[in-house]
């Protein structure tokens, strides 16, 4: 038998849509092993809606590395669910990075790492969220030619992440098509240069002017009105001295960094904004992550 724990992550990290990720201290975990019939057991979050099929997320992610191997056996899973589903904290992503990772460790390893990477991305659609679920970090990812390119930078131990979670779910296909098919050029610059200096923020460990890096127009500004209060709760926390505030993956969680004293000040506070919307929620306050998957 194995067992995997797989981190919760955040992508879209501020301005780096479908590009940058990271990997936070909340996990699931996945116990796999050969049986004679496919059987999916279910835990936590999830427990009663998560289909306990073939047709599991979790499954399919492991019979698609069987696949992969030329294997053809069934599974028994058990999963013990503490990522949301369907909030953007990357539930499918540690689905398909965790059941893929097990599987090929339940193998002997024959499917390489790299393989693993686009396997997943494949699955996913795009790799902001299955690349930190796999290899922890801050990271950021492409898209090449069909090959995912990527890189990967530790996470200040004092860095925390505050995620206010709104208690209803958001598709990412619903959040996807309220985005347009354009955008300004003016926009895209926007974007491009708050990226750029997001990044070598984490590379040098210095955080000033974060809250201008965080900035977004490709997609926070169109999914806001599918989440009554994200926008005030950006505004507050910066104004209350959060590092940085954003839209985390589609939504409808928002997320943002602080150091751990402010942390449950700014979370409480963005609880009760989003009530005075009529939205109920809850914050969780999380460390970073810098192992991705790992075998237990």
């Amino acid at each position: 038998m194995v067992r995997v724990r797989v981190p919760a992550t955040t992508a879209n990290f501020g301005p780096g849509f479908d590009c940058i990720g990271a990997a936070l201290g909340l996990y699931n975990y996945i116990e796999m092993e050969f049986c004679p019939r496919p059987a999916v057991e279910v835990i936590g979050e999830g427990q009663g809606e998560i289909i306990r099929d073939e047709s599991n997320l979790v499954y399919r992610a492991a019979a698609r590395v069987l696949s992969e191997a030329g294997v053809n056996k069934a599974l028994r899973i058990k999963l013990e669910n503490n990522i949301p589903l369907a909030r953007g904290l990357g539930s499918s992503a540690a689905c398909i990075a965790g059941g893929m990772m097990a599987a090929n460790r339940l193998l002997g390893g024959p499917v390489p790492f790299d393989r693993i990477i686009n396997l997943a991305t494949e699955m996913e659609g795009h790799p902001d969220n299955v690349v930190p679920a796999l290899i922890g970090g801050f990271s950021i990812s492409i898209l090449h030619e069909g090959k995912v390119i990527y890189r990967s930078f530790p996470m200040p131990d004092n860095l925390r992440f505050i995620a206010a979670i709104p208690r209803f779910h958001l598709e990412t296909v619903k959040a996807r098509k309220v985005l347009p098919r354009e955008v300004p050029l003016s926009d895209a610059v926007f974007n491009l240069s708050r990226s750029a200096l997001m990044v070598a923020a984490f590379c040098r460990g210095d955080f000033t002017d974060i809250e201008v890096f965080c900035q977004d127009k490709l997609h926070q500004p169109y999914r806001s009105q599918l989440i009554p209060g994200m926008e005030k709760v950006i505004k507050m926390a910066t104004q209350k001295g959060a590092l940085g505030c954003f839209l985390s993956g589609a939504g409808p969680a928002v997320i943002c960094l602080a150091y751990e004293k402010q942390a449950p000040i700014l979370g409480e506070s963005m609880v009760e904004i989003f009530l005075d919307e009529g939205i109920e929620s809850e914050y969780k306050i999380l460390t970073p992550d810098g192992e991705g998957t790992i075998f237990l």
